[in-house]
């Protein structure tokens, strides 16, 4: 099965916004075992649209469209599907109701452009949108599935698994057949290095295995299709085994799993607490941890000391430290770590310093050097380690590693391997 896919939006054109949503739908489509014909980006225009939209049918079996489904006047991406099939449009009167109940609950001003988010191609099918207001819909014309949703990124996840996937399966799927879908989580590992180590998995003929880098982070998704609940089970359970023999303790997590959700966990579970210090990262590792419910029952504080006066007044680094050693290194990492985990009161300490860049490097500790220290009850430790990204990478790799030290150290897994 060829699933094409259209982006309308002179945003997306102008490159004033960035396209993610195709690279997310291509992703998707493919763990399912279907095959990306072709991508396009249109502009706001009814005769672009049009001529695209012909294009992509003509080298697929379904094209999904995204965008353009908004109340202005430029949103225009369902009067020019309409005019393409010949059809006229009317107003759904359930969906205009539900939108204007929505703008009443939000003490959101009504506009009469609102509604034309409530209007449909004669013999579409409504595609339900549970996180925004303009509902998508699918026609089939010329033995093509053309499936319509907006644009908004957070939309596009929730409507393409839930709404435009199962019409596709229904179609093309054959008679009887079911699937289910793994994802395994891998850190520490380059995307060539796990293509290597993946290279002779044994898979069956309709199994499907995609890699897909999200920095930093490497997800292996396994999608396994038969008749038997039994027999996908049991083969979906033995390609997870052989994926996990194979990167060992760089898989840190399935499906939904985050590090910080990971390491929330095993922190909740023992009742301990954790405090942070963060310098390089401004305070990225205490944001992540605190993305996860409950947090406040185990983070204890998290303290941004980005100046010297800061690590020195708030968690009693001494000033001949870091005028002897320098605020990144070793020795202010360790004695940050155990300042804020002796400040706190907490369990754990965890620390971390560093130059993210572009400036500030020198010869002896050159841009993207990081020190990331840990300390609890019995023990501390600090790991000296270098990035080679931009400044914005260098920060989201340094708060990377230091939550996958803290799970190595709650699981009890060597922190150097």
């Amino acid at each position: 099965m060829k699933i094409a896919v259209l982006a309308i939006g002179d945003e997306l054109v102008s490159g004033m916004t960035q396209d993610t949503n195709s690279s997310f739908i291509a992703r998707e489509i493919a763990a399912e075992g279907w095959e990306i014909s072709g991508i396009l980006i249109a502009g706001d225009d009814e005769g672009l649209i049009e001529k695209s939209l012909a294009h992509l049918m003509g080298i697929s079996d379904a094209v999904i469209v995204t965008g353009g489904l908004g109340p202005t006047s430029d949103d225009m991406t369902t009067e020019a599907i309409a005019k393409a099939f010949g059809l006229p449009l009317y107003t759904d009167e359930t969906i205009l109701d539900r939108m204007k109940e929505w703008f009443r609950l939000f003490n959101l001003s009504w506009a009469e452009t609102n509604a034309k988010q409530a209007r449909f191609p004669e013999g579409a099918m409504v595609i339900d949108n549970p996180v925004g207001t303009a509902c998508g819909f699918a026609l089939e014309r010329e033995n093509v599935i053309i499936t319509v949703i907006p644009g908004v990124p957070r939309e596009v996840y929730r409507m393409l698994p839930d709404g435009v996937v199962p019409l596709f399966r229904k179609k093309f799927d054959e008679p009887g057949e079911k699937r289910k879908r793994r994802t395994i989580k891998s850190f520490g590992l380059t995307e060539s290095e796990v293509a290597k180590r993946l290279s002779d998995l044994d898979i069956g003929p309709r199994d499907v295995i995609g890699f897909y880098p999200r920095f930093p982070e490497n997800h292996i998704v396994v999608t396994v299709r038969g008749e038997n609940d039994d027999e996908i089970d049991g083969r979906l359970a033995g390609i997870e085994r052989d994926i996990v023999e194979r990167l060992g303790r760089h898989v840190f997590g399935y499906d939904g799993d985050t590090l910080e959700r990971i390491v929330a966990s095993f922190l909740s579970e023992r009742n301990m607490t954790l405090a942070v210090a963060e310098s390089c990262t401004g305070g990225l590792i205490t944001d992540r941890i605190t993305n996860v419910p409950g947090s406040s029952t185990f983070l204890e504080r998290g303290v941004i000391v980005y100046s010297n006066r800061a690590k020195i007044e708030l968690l009693g680094v001494p000033p001949e430290v870091i005028e002897k050693e320098g605020a990144v290194s070793e020795t202010t990492a360790l004695l940050m770590a155990k300042g804020v985990r002796d400040l706190a009161k907490a369990h754990i300490g965890l620390a971390v310093t560093g130059i993210a860049g572009p400036t500030g490097g020198t010869e002896e500790k050159p841009v993207g050097t990081v020190f990331i220290a840990l300390a609890d009850e019995e023990d501390s430790f600090c790991r000296e380690l270098h990035f080679r990204w931009d400044r914005r990478r260098n920060k989201e790799m340094t708060a990377q590693v230091a939550l996958e030290f803290l799970r190595r150290l709650l699981v009890g897994i060597d922190i150097d391997g």
